[in-house]
Parts: C-alpha cells; sequence; structure tokens
C-alpha cells in the first residue's frame, strides 16, 4: 500500500487553524433575514436575495449565528444539509422560534483543517499506470474516471455533485453513507493508481499548494480496492467503500 499526501495537504492538517468562509448580516447582504422554525420539518433561514450562494455557503458546512433577538435561536455549529437562493436547510430543533434578523444578528461559516472540510465537495480521478512518486508530481497515466456524487458533472469551486465525508470514529473517515461515488468510463484501460483532489481546481499539474491523496488500485492488498480494475468506455463504476485511516502511532 502506497498511499500519500500532497505537501499542501500535510501542512494544512498540520498547521491550518479553522477561518471564516463567510460573515453574514443584514448590513452586509442589503436584504432581510430571518429564522423560520418549521415544527417537524427542517429548520431554515431565508434570505429574499442569493446571498447564500454569493457568500459561498455550501451543503455540509457549519453556521454560527450570533445576536438572535432570541438567545436560544443563536445557532453553535449546525450543519446546512441544503444551500439554494434565499434559503439554507438545517436540522429540525435547532431553533427556538421564527423571528427576523435583529440588527445585530450575524452568521458565521468556518472552514478548519480537517480532511473532511479539505476534500469537501471534491473530487477522485482514477488513472491507469503507474502512481507518480509522491501526490506534488504531475499526473501519470491516462484518466479513467472522474468518480462524482452519482456520475454528476464535476466543476471546481462549485458544491454540486462534489464528495462528501461522513463523522470520523475510531480514528478513520469513511465516504457519506448517502451518496453514490460513480462515474462511467471516460477511457478504457487499466486503472493503476487514484489521487483525491479537493473542491479547487487542480488540472493535476506538479503543485506544491494543492491538497491531494494518491494511493494505489487493485483487486486486494491495495489503497482502494476494485472488484475489477479494467475500465470500459460507458461502462458505470461504483466505488461502495472509501475509507481513510489515521494512524494509532507513526510506523503503523
Amino acid at each position: 500500500m502506497s498511499l500519500k499526501f500532497s505537501t499542501d495537504l500535510r501542512n494544512k492538517l498540520l498547521g491550518l487553524q479553522a477561518s471564516p468562509v463567510t460573515v453574514i448580516n443584514e448590513v452586509i447582504t442589503s436584504s432581510n433575514l430571518a429564522y423560520a422554525d418549521n415544527g417537524g420539518s427542517d429548520d431554515t433561514i431565508t434570505d429574499d436575495g442569493s446571498n447564500f450562494i454569493t457568500q459561498n455557503l455550501a451543503p455540509g458546512m457549519k453556521i454560527y449565528t450570533y445576536g438572535s433577538t432570541t438567545p436560544g435561536n443563536d445557532l453553535a455549529g449546525v450543519t446546512l444539509s441544503a444551500v439554494v437562493a434565499g434559503t439554507i436547510t438545517f436540522p429540525t430543533g435547532s431553533l427556538a422560534g421564527t423571528e427576523p434578523f435583529a440588527a445585530t444578528t450575524v452568521i458565521v461559516a468556518c472552514k478548519g483543517g480537517s480532511i473532511k472540510d479539505i476534500f469537501h465537495d471534491g473530487v477522485l480521478r482514477i488513472y491507469s499506470g503507474t502512481q507518480p512518486s509522491d501526490a506534488d508530481q504531475a499526473v501519470a497515466g491516462t484518466l479513467l474516471l472522474e468518480i462524482t456524487e452519482s456520475a454528476g458533472a464535476f466543476a471546481a469551486g462549485e458544491f454540486a455533485n462534489g464528495l462528501e465525508f461522513g463523522a470520523a470514529a475510531a480514528g478513520a473517515i469513511s465516504k457519506a453513507a448517502a451518496e453514490t461515488w460513480q462515474d462511467t468510463g471516460i477511457s478504457s484501460g487499466t486503472a493503476g493508481w487514484f489521487r483525491l483532489c479537493a473542491n479547487p481546481t487542480d488540472a493535476g499539474a506538479s503543485s506544491t499548494t494543492l491538497p491531494r491523496i494518491d494511493g494505489s488500485i487493485g483487486s486486494s492488498g491495495a489503497d482502494l480496492n476494485m472488484s475489477s480494475t479494467t475500465i470500459v468506455v460507458g461502462s458505470t463504476y461504483t466505488i461502495d467503500t472509501f475509507t481513510l485511516t489515521m494512524p494509532e502511532y507513526y510506523g503503523a
């Protein structure tokens, strides 16, 4: 097995602290914001513009709110399940009641240095040939598959169809259970290795400033095991299991 982290990813995991993705209030957005306690349905915050999109909120991101008229409406790290123009959605029971935002109410979304955060809405690319010596190197071989959510089109910087991980447990993190990691064959060949790329644009060139994880592919005993490593153009392939485990100690 030969799982390799890029220089940028190692630097992020070792030193990156959570940083704000966005700060939103009515002064910044020049629009009306409001909490909506929807009873047994998911709770929401509404906006009469498209500020949630333009301010880079995305499903799976955690938000915090401060300065609400009702203190029970101050949210402490609730996870967004949907983001569309005018509405962000999160689990029912998060709010104490429905009310408009006060002048002092603010939404803050942060992104930290975890693998889950770094690779949020990323893409898994599978290549033929031999895995590069490290994940900073340019890609080698032919691109056979670009694994996305339900084989949807991937666009860097967009959250639609990007891959997500579930919650970490027992020192490991796996693909989100609700997602279908899938693609149809782009080229025919034998899968030899993969590169997990984050959401920023990554054209595969040599880089020390992009988070990446490279790994081997095989039918058994590899970083990513596939029932068949033979990829055919137009055939559908699904990654049912993808787990990254943090070693308990160096040398594990």
